[in-house]
């Protein structure tokens, strides 16, 4: 055979893996509205980077007709390439080939970038579209899920690992994407569920649909399990672009710098007016962290999910910064179980990848009730408290008003390690509110008053003019310095120049034991 006729045969083989399924499979992906696998890839990574691997990999299986089935690639679609010249490791599952399903040849072929990944130091983005295990290969398949399982694990605070739900996921393929530190799904089009809305009516008697039972909304808004909800494929993958910007490759890097015209001094005069008179009326902690941060540029995560506490990656100075706030908008800042779970696994990322960690704070305290008692507010709560104080990356805290009870000790304060502690005029640091304080320390006196409620005005407004501030804290040196508002971007964007060399460590184990 001639080296013509050798060229040529690869061009055809080329050709035939880049098709997967065919063009019929192709246009009926195109219908529902899904970009293919390599589409994917193409939107994913800068142009003309990606460099396939394994593409002529084919099943090696006999039964129930596969041996007259084998197709280039077998369904998955694997290699490297850049996001903003820096290199990513990537799989894209081919819906077309097989339905996406995975066989053990599959398998391998993720599992070989994922090893690549943490051997190069980069990150792991899979985009899953797939109808699970390949029932034909049985065990074979599970045993491919298993061993994807265990990389994920091994992976974990080695390399980010991000996952985006293009289709279905369901059955064991959904503990791939969980262990993995961001997932993002498509609405209308992306699902994941252990058990889906037949084997759900069967067992439970309950109707539900895709949708309901394990769309991107349900998930970004009820389990949590999806940190973003978008309303396209495109989306999606600019989304992942765009996370990428923030974190570093592994976790020996330092996140990237991004040069800035914002200027470290500018002071931002609306920051002293946004604190309401009133400390039971709301505000937008978003608003603040905007007027502070970088052109105002705060990428959100997990934004309808516990929407009592914000978290995100945004910079200050060029420096990326993991921010976690209480929102006052929402159920008053307080903190619950969805919200403690939240931040905790936030910080936790952060913290595995040398991203500095910024906390607004103004908590009333944890949400009390019977069902967060019965539901584990407890060691939930714990968790957060175990997020931050494990955490030996820079870590500043700002108090703009509330910091009450035990959530005071939880969010970052000095006594978990915080590296500086900032407090604004308007801060409140206390065991409770001046209010609930006063009827337990006065009762008696309040009830055996003449004037009761003019009683219990005297004693509110003596509390809060002797405790309802950050003064006590600042004399014991709980607080570095009480800041003016308008000061606050130069403040934080000084003190992480100053932390840039911090270095901390935990003793010696193992590992914790997180309550879980």
């Amino acid at each position: 055979m001639s080296i013509e006729e050798q060229l040529e045969r690869l061009r055809k083989k080329q050709d035939q893996a880049k098709l997967g399924g065919g063009p019929d499979k192709i246009t009926a992906q195109h219908a529902k509205n899904k970009l293919t696998a390599r589409e994917r890839l193409e939107l994913l990574l800068d142009p003309g980077s990606f460099e396939e691997f394994d593409m002529f990999v084919a099943h090696r299986s006999n039964d129930f007709g596969l041996d007259k089935q084998r197709i280039p690639g077998d369904g998955v679609v694997t290699g490297c390439g850049l996001i903003d010249n820096r290199i990513v490791f990537v799989f894209s599952q081919d819906f077309t080939v097989f339905g996406g399903s995975l066989s053990e040849a599959h398998a391998e072929k993720i599992c070989k970038v994922m090893k690549a990944a943490m051997k190069m130091g980069a990150p792991i983005i899979g985009l899953n579209d797939s109808g699970g295990a390949r029932i034909q290969e049985g065990v074979v398949s599970l045993g491919g899920y298993a061993d994807i399982f265990l990389l994920n694990t091994l992976a974990s605070g080695v390399v980010p690992q991000i996952s985006a739900i293009l289709g279905p996921c369901a059955g064991g393929a959904v503990y791939s994407p969980a262990i993995t530190d961001f997932v993002f799904m498509v609405r209308k089009s992306s699902y994941m569920f252990v058990t889906g809305p037949n084997v759900v009516k069967t067992v439970t008697h309950e109707d539900v649909t895709m949708e309901e039972l394990g769309g991107a909304d349900t998930h970004a808004i009820k389990s949590g399990v999806a940190h973003f909800a978008c309303d396209s494929e495109a989306e999606a993958i600019l989304g992942i672009r765009r996370l990428m910007s923030y974190i570093p490759s592994n976790n020996v890097d330092d996140p990237p710098i991004k040069e800035t015209n914002d200027p470290p001094d500018r002071c931002e005069e609306k920051l002293n007016y946004l604190i309401p008179d009133n400390p039971n009326k709301p505000y937008d902690m978003t608003e603040v962290i905007r007027l502070i941060v970088d052109e105002g540029e705060y990428f959100e995560i997990h934004r309808d999910y516990a929407p009592n506490i914000t978290v995100g990656f945004a910079r200050l100075g060029g420096r990326s910064v993991g921010i976690v706030a209480n929102q006052p908008a929402h159920l008053a800042g307080v903190l619950d179980i969805d919200s403690s779970i939240k931040g905790a696994r936030f910080i936790r990322f952060c913290d595995a990848f040398n991203i500095p960690i910024v906390t607004f704070e103004d908590v009333p305290g944890f949400l009390p009730g019977v069902a967060q008692e019965h539901s584990g507010i407890i060691k939930h709560g714990a968790k957060l408290l175990y997020a931050y104080c494990e955490a030996t990356v820079p870590k500043i805290t700002v108090i703009t008003r509330k910091a009450y009870g035990g959530a005071y000790d939880v969010m970052n304060s000095k006594h978990v390690r915080g590296d500086m502690n900032y407090a604004w005029p308007t801060a409140e640091i206390a065991v409770m509110g001046p209010k609930g304080a006063v009827e337990i320390i006065f009762k008696k006196e309040i009830e055996s008053s003449p004037d009761p409620q003019k009683t219990l005005d005297e004693k509110i407004a003596e509390y809060t003019e002797k405790f309802a501030n950050p003064y006590i804290a600042a004399e014991r040196g709980y607080i570095d310095d009480v800041i003016e508002p308008v000061k606050t971007r130069p403040r934080l964007i000084r003190a992480l120049a100053m932390l840039a060399t911090k270095r901390d460590s935990n003793p010696p184990k193992k590992h914790g034991n997180i309550p879980l």
